[in-house]
């Protein structure tokens, strides 16, 4: 689970400015709110607006054994993921300050999030037998993604 330390949240009196993670998980715990949208489609991932303002974004995920996306970052946009059910990794690739390239992999079952920010270059996957769902919070410009290939040197390159 993604600890989110109670001091680094705004009050209630302006759930807009809650922390993405915690946006995420109310929204995975009200399954009203978008169970009638879920889909699985054979070809691909299949994602669906869940609500938006002029703040942010929330979008339904699913995801069929295999399904993934391709490396990535979200340009200039902040937010987080939650895992709802089944399991998915993400990997994270980064160039560290000697110039090498990093990655790291991260195994979410339910209930876990993970955080992005603007050129955090992930991809996710669903490596299980199983379908997952996961709710993603986009905050300061939306779902817009921008393509990565990986140097195995040298880290995340853009295309």
């Amino acid at each position: 689970m993604f600890a989110v330390p109670d001091n680094t949240l705004v009050t209630a009196e302006n759930p807009a400015l809650r922390h993405p993670v915690r946006v995420a998980l109310e929204f995975a715990a009200d399954r009203d709110r978008w169970r009638h949208l879920l889909r699985y489609d054979p070809d691909q991932r299949f994602s669906a607006l869940v609500d938006s303002d002029e703040q942010q974004e929330v979008w339904l995920m699913a995801w069929l054994p295999g399904q993934h996306t391709d490396l990535h970052d979200h340009v200039f946009s902040t937010g987080a993921f939650t895992v709802v059910s089944g399991s998915l990794t993400e990997t994270v690739t980064r160039r560290a300050p000697d110039g090498r390239a990093v990655v790291e992999a991260h195994a979410l079952t339910a209930g876990q999030s993970r955080v992005f920010g603007p050129g955090y270059v992930h991809a996710v996957r669903n490596d299980s037998l199983d379908p997952a769902i996961s709710i993603h919070v986009y905050r300061d410009g939306g779902r817009e993604m921008r393509p990565y290939h990986l140097d195995a040197l040298g880290g995340p390159v853009r295309l």
